[in-house]
């Protein structure tokens, strides 16, 4: 039997906007993943932990209140040192505050390793392909 993807999902820091990650939580349920959705105004500790309780293959970070930037800082690094150096991690929605171009934001994120950078507005199910192709090549890669 195929093990079922697990995926995290929530909002990190002190943003309360639940509203985006209720939709990703529940897109991904609907697809067929395992979700473990953290709410609103997660601390990344939670995030990590909880990931390495439940195995998990990727995180989801919605983010819209801006200040994104200042609460991943760090983020993959704290991952690969609780052991997560593989997991898939994905954030998406408004990633700064005042007017932004999205590709500044995206080579910012991905610098700070993000695997996938979405903009406000993105249709989930482009994700949730995303998601898929990841999960499969990453598969794949495992000796």
């Amino acid at each position: 039997m195929e093990r079922q993807a697990c995926i995290i999902t929530g909002t990190v820091g002190v943003d309360a906007h639940v509203i985006g990650t209720k939709i990703i939580s529940r897109a991904l349920g609907e697809a067929g993943f395992k979700v473990i959705a953290l709410g609103a105004q997660t601390p990344v500790e939670e995030f990590i932990m909880a990931a390495q309780e439940t195995a998990a293959d990727a995180m989801m970070i919605s983010s819209l209140y801006g200040m994104a930037e200042l609460d991943l800082e760090g983020f993959r690094d704290k991952c690969t040192e609780a052991g997560l150096e593989d997991i898939l991690l994905y954030v998406g929605g408004i990633l700064g505050v005042s007017r932004r171009d999205f590709a500044e934001d995206e080579v910012k994120f991905k610098r700070l390793g993000f695997d996938r950078v979405y903009p406000p507005e993105t249709d989930i199910r482009a994700a949730i392909e995303d998601l898929r192709g990841d999960l499969s090549r990453k598969l794949a890669e495992r000796p």
